[in-house]
């Protein structure tokens, strides 16, 4: 893919990021934390099957997070639960060629992901299961990620 057609790409998920809100009566709910500063991704899925048939995701969190959550829940929508783990893994892999500000962003909806699968798991023998949590391991800088996107979209502009 192009940097024009990536960058495009990129803020047609801004402006309109896909699959964002809530998800009435889900399958399962998960949570993405990041313990440093109470940033949070909650993914909602309802499964027909063994396949995602609906992803939503909500976002305390900072832009990139709100695009790598409709990138993601557009990537996974539609796939059985084991292509959508592989998915997510790879994406994961590919986290250590990005500034970590961004491979923070992704890792919160990842493990949101991964805990809804929990959830999903954990209700097989106890329908009234808590809703998990994952705590992200890289490090994020908001204010720092907020300036980079201003920097770039000013930058395409000129």
């Amino acid at each position: 893919m192009e940097k024009n057609e990536l960058y495009d790409l990129t803020m047609d998920h801004m402006m309109n990021p896909r699959n964002y809100g809530k998800l009435e009566n889900p399958d399962a709910t998960g949570i993405g934390k990041n313990p440093e500063n109470g940033e949070m991704v909650i993914v909602y899925l309802k499964m027909e099957g063994d396949r995602i048939a609906k992803i939503a995701f909500q976002a305390k969190a900072c832009m990139t997070t709100v695009i790598a959550g409709s990138i993601f829940t557009e990537t996974v929508k539609g796939t059985t639960l084991e292509e959508a783990k592989e998915l997510t893994r790879i994406m994961l892999s590919k986290l250590d060629t990005v500034p970590p500000e961004e491979a923070a962003c992704t890792e919160l909806v990842a493990e949101a992901f991964f805990a809804a699968l929990e959830h999903l798991e954990a209700k097989k023998s106890d329908p009234d299961a808590l809703v998990p949590t994952r705590m992200i391991t890289q490090r994020c800088d908001p204010e720092a990620m907020g300036k980079q996107l201003v920097d770039d979209i000013e930058k395409k502009d000129s």
